[in-house]
């Protein structure tokens, strides 16, 4: 089976004690994730190295610590940017890569996205690589072809070896944050043609290897419906990520 995660995005919400109190409610759930089961927590760079000790204190390998962001260049005179080599030095294995938020306040483009999505490899952080449409997309029925363009120029210069690694989330920016969510059935007929597309170019035994999440207002309520369809491999959360009880549900959703 696929890789299923529960990864939550805490973006710039949390003070540093609420932050550890909330870690400190989802840990102390002690909920026992199986092998193919994973909780990705992504929090604000100033809690990276709180989160990693609190994590890697209490388990061994099924809770992980994500950056939002990164820049893409290796170092240099940006000031106010962090960069991957400085969060592989802190232990941090994984990053979100374009997210929508970013795309639209930040202007990131296909071909930037595919400057860090190569940046992280290079310094052995998975990307969990964001795509979705807006909904003047979804309303002219041009949804497929505006998710396909995001992956073909932001992840199609990899190798085979290469893209099997990292994490696709499928967020449908009409869905972030306004209540609305994504049919089961819209989530894994865009889900299955995510995964069509990567067949197209690398192969099916590729596509099936990697993790697609859903990123559109997941809550407690619903995750185990979304989750349940078979081409949807948890989920990336955002407002239901920082309730304690809430999360734990949506962990507690995964596929077993």
């Amino acid at each position: 089976m696929r890789k299923q995660i529960a990864a939550a995005n805490w973006k710039m919400n949390l003070t540093y004690q609420q932050a550890e109190k909330l870690l400190d409610e989802i840990l102390g759930a002690d909920i026992v994730l199986k092998n193919h089961q994973l909780t990705i927590f992504s929090v604000p760079y100033p809690y990276l190295l709180m989160t990693r000790s609190e994590v890697e204190e209490e388990f061994n390998g099924n809770y992980k610590v994500a950056a939002q962001n990164c820049h893409h260049k290796k170092n240099g005179a940006y000031t106010g940017e962090v960069s991957a080599e400085m969060l592989h030095s802190l232990n941090i294995n994984y990053c979100i890569i374009g997210h929508s938020e970013r795309r639209e306040y930040n202007a990131e483009s296909n071909a930037l996205l595919a400057e860090k999505v190569n940046i992280c490899l290079d310094h052995f952080i998975t990307p969990i690589f964001c795509c979705g449409e807006p909904l003047q997309a979804r309303e002219a029925g041009v949804q497929n072809d505006y998710v396909a363009v995001q992956l073909r120029e932001s992840l199609f210069h990899l190798p085979a070896d290469k893209i099997r690694t990292i994490i696709i989330a499928y967020e449908p920016i009409w869905a972030i944050g306004t209540g609305k969510t994504a049919t089961t059935e819209q989530a894994q007929e865009i889900h299955r043609h995510l995964r069509s597309v990567i067949a197209a170019h690398y192969g099916a035994a590729v596509a099936d290897e990697i993790p697609v999440l859903y990123g559109g207002s997941v809550k407690a309520n619903n995750a185990k419906e979304l989750f349940s369809c078979p081409d949807v491999d948890g989920g990336l959360v955002g407002g239901a990520a920082l309730v304690a009880a809430d999360f734990i549900e949506i962990i507690k959703a995964l596929k077993q």
